[in-house]
C-alpha cells in the first residue's frame, strides 16, 4: 500500500441561508456583548419594533430593507475587535481527518442492525 496521504478538509463556505442564519447569530452575540455600546444596540432592536408596528408604507419591502439596515448599521458600529471575535466564534471549524471509503481498511467495524423480514 502507498502511504496514506493526509488530505485537507476544506470547510464550505456555506449558502445564502447559512450566511443569513450566521449573520443573525452575529446580531444576537453583540447584542449580548457588555463591549458594545447601549446606544448601538438600539439600531437592531428599533428596526424589529418597526416591523412589528403598524406599517407605515404599505408592502413588505420597507420593513426588510430597515432591519438589513438597522443590523448593517449594528455591526459596522461595534468595535471591529469584538466583530470579529465573534465571527471567528462562528466560523469555528472543528478538525477532522479524511478518511477515503473506497480504500477498504484491514479489521474495519461496520455498526448495523439487522433484522429478517417475517
Amino acid at each position: 500500500m502507498p502511504e496514506e496521504q493526509e488530505k485537507e478538509v476544506i470547510p464550505s463556505q456555506g449558502g445564502v441561508f447559512n450566511n443569513l442564519s450566521n449573520y443573525i447569530k452575529l446580531v444576537a452575540l453583540l447584542i449580548g456583548d457588555k463591549r458594545v455600546s447601549p446606544f448601538y444596540k438600539l439600531l437592531p432592536i428599533g428596526a424589529l419594533a418597526y416591523f412589528l408596528v403598524p406599517d407605515l408604507a404599505p408592502g413588505p419591502i420597507d420593513d426588510a430593507m430597515v432591519i438589513w439596515l438597522g443590523t448593517y448599521l449594528f455591526v459596522e458600529l461595534c468595535p471591529p475587535d469584538v466583530v470579529q471575535e465573534h465571527r471567528d466564534k462562528l466560523d469555528k471549524v472543528v478538525p477532522g481527518e479524511w478518511h477515503d471509503s473506497s480504500e477498504p481498511e484491514e479489521n474495519q467495524i461496520v455498526d448495523a442492525e439487522f433484522w429478517e423480514k417475517e
